[in-house]
């Protein structure tokens, strides 16, 4: 009976440390997807003060990254985890470092935002703008699944990275046709492609976290394959 007990309290201990981190990742998600908000807002109005507020903000998600790493590595170390149990915290562990670098992303939005220079590119902010809410939207529902571990949805959110790629193709068509009508021009267009590079990262981040969460769910390692293939794992 002792043991048994034991184990229970052993158990339960372990779930808590597993809610714990989930619910990390999720604070974690919270805080870039506010960076990605405010750096977009910044591009758009070209709002220094915003901008500076991304860029010194970042520590913090830089700070909960390791944290969460350290804890995951402690909790493998600990308990020795199996099945789905490992694949929860395979999938925060590498959710949270795409999560950092989607806030990378936000301090190059918001470096591109103190060039003053940007006041003549007015239309190219514009495009940007709209393709960063879209990255937008796009981050929040891959949270939502995050949360939810819902792999029906993170396969719907994957093809949606494709959509954010045709937007950036389409503002690099634009910036081509800048450079080309004036060549003057150039170092204040690569600014904006700097700036457009770092939102389409984030659909390719948001990407990533989808398969972590159909890794999780399904226990089959989807990257690198295609939709139609992702699908028919799903299914099986």
């Amino acid at each position: 009976m002792e043991n048994m007990n034991l184990n229970k309290h052993i158990s339960g201990q372990f779930n808590a440390e597993l809610d714990d981190i989930r619910n990390r990742v999720l604070a974690m998600g919270g805080l870039v997807e506010r960076q990605l908000e405010q750096a977009i807002d910044a591009l758009s109005t070209l709002d220094a003060e915003l901008a500076q507020k991304v860029i010194t903000g970042d520590h913090k998600v830089n700070g909960m990254e390791v944290s969460i790493d350290e804890e995951c590595t402690r909790i493998i170390a600990k308990r020795q985890p199996a099945a789905s149990d490992l694949r929860l915290i395979i999938a925060i562990s590498k959710s949270i470092a795409d999560l950092e670098r989607i806030g990378d992303a936000c301090v190059r939005i918001a470096k591109a935002a103190l060039d003053k220079r940007l006041n003549n590119q007015q239309p190219l902010l514009v495009s940007i703008e709209n393709m960063g809410r879209h990255a937008i939207r796009m981050l929040h529902a891959t949270l939502d699944a995050l949360a939810r571990m819902d792999a029906d949805s993170a396969l719907e959110l994957h093809k949606e990275d494709a959509k954010l790629d045709r937007e950036y193709e389409g503002i690099i068509r634009q910036l081509m046709t800048y450079m080309m009508e004036d060549p003057r021009s150039i170092p204040d267009v690569l600014d904006v492609l700097w700036a457009a590079r770092a939102v389409e990262r984030v659909g390719d981040r948001c990407k990533n976290i989808c398969e972590y969460i159909i890794y999780y769910v399904k226990g089959k390692d989807v990257r690198h394959t295609s939709y139609e293939d992702m699908e028919k794992d799903m299914k099986d």
